[in-house]
């Protein structure tokens, strides 16, 4: 089984993060108002990011940890800009970017959630 955690852009441009089993299905509960007081009054949304991790409990700790995010850094996730993630700070459970295998780690979407 697989878990999500993803991002939305709401029809008054600010997001909402949130982790599920079935992105579909999460979808069409957010886009029904079914669910989510917060994007159930800000429909339409729109899915802008997403990303597969393994246990629940991961999805859970990236929701909570992109929550934190300022804009700046959740739209850098959202483009796949790892330099800007970077260079926007990251928590102190993070591996040193100055280790060539760092950098690798830091190309991927994992690495930061």
């Amino acid at each position: 089984m697989a878990f999500w955690v993803y991002i939305l852009r709401c029809s008054d441009d600010s997001y909402y993060v949130g982790h599920t089993d079935d992105l579909e299905q999460r979808m069409v509960q957010h886009q029904s108002g079914e669910l989510a007081a917060y994007t159930a009054k800000r429909l339409p949304v729109e899915l802008v990011y997403s990303s597969e991790l393994a246990t629940r409990e991961e999805a859970f700790a990236a929701e909570r940890r992109i929550k934190g995010w300022s804009r700046k850094k959740k739209e850098a996730l959202m483009r796949g800009d790892w330099e800007e993630l970077r260079r926007l700070g990251r928590g102190s459970d993070r591996k040193d970017p100055s280790t060539s295998i760092a950098r690798a780690d830091a190309r991927n979407p994992k690495f930061w959630i």
